[in-house]
């Protein structure tokens, strides 16, 4: 099982995880939604697409842009559909 945390919070736990590039891709449905806040951030991975960005939300700290994911990712990216992924302090273990 792969949890991520912030801040003392669980934010997502799994068994069904997907590595890219260093990263854990955890299913979009194990993510608590009472943490997130929507943010405007977007950046572009040449062969995965165009990523979008939530910040955190937890005992009134935010972390901005700490989650991310690809809502349309490419041809070359599809295992990382309906996936988010985590950074800026946020652990996985």
């Amino acid at each position: 099982m792969a949890t991520a945390t912030w801040n003392g919070t669980v934010l997502a736990e799994s068994d069904d995880i997907v590595t890219v590039e260093g990263n854990a891709y955890f299913p979009r449905a194990s993510l608590r939604e009472d943490v997130l806040r929507p943010s405007d951030t977007h950046t572009i991975c040449p062969w995965k697409g165009t990523a979008s960005y939530y910040s955190l939300e937890v005992d009134g700290q935010v972390n901005a842009d700490a989650v991310w994911y690809y809502p349309e990712p490419k041809d070359a990216a599809k295992e990382i559909t309906d996936r988010v992924a985590f950074w800026h302090g946020v652990t996985v273990s």
